[in-house]
């Protein structure tokens, strides 16, 4: 626990699949103003708003981080960590959906520099964040 007042808040993140099963990740830009994690890979999603539905929030992150559209199918992990943002610590549960990209033309937002759709048994060689390479285990494993 923190001495100070901890924030918590929910992720919603997306394994997005393509039709070839090659999942997609993107790279933190050291332009994202919220950016804890320059310049390593994540999958596409972030935090819910207050009052936003679940699924609403993830295909609005999808959306905004990539510009596709997705289905989604099941939920394949949940994780937490603790970032510092903006100086206020921050407690983030993220749940990982399984997703099915209905369109793959990506449009990388701000907050990301690049976009690779990889094999997801070789997301481990990309410098992925903990939760992630702990979901796309989870994934694999199923």
């Amino acid at each position: 626990m923190s001495d100070g007042p901890i924030t918590l808040r929910v992720a919603a993140k997306a394994l997005l699949l393509n039709d070839e099963g090659k999942l997609l990740i993107l790279r933190e830009a050291a332009t994202y103003q919220d950016g804890t994690n320059v310049g390593k890979y994540h999958v596409p999603g972030g935090r819910i708003e207050e009052g936003e539905a679940f699924l609403d929030g993830l295909h609005r992150e999808i959306r905004e981080e990539t510009g596709l559209e997705a289905e989604v199918l099941y939920p394949v992990h949940v994780d937490e960590w603790r970032p510092v943002i903006r100086g206020s610590m921050q407690q983030i549960v993220g749940v990982f959906m399984l997703c099915q990209a209905k369109t793959t033309d990506v449009k990388v937002g701000d907050e990301h520099d690049e976009f690779v759709w990889v094999e997801p048994g070789k997301a481990a060689s990309y410098a992925l964040l903990p939760a992630e390479a702990a979901a796309i285990t989870a994934y694999l494993q199923r």
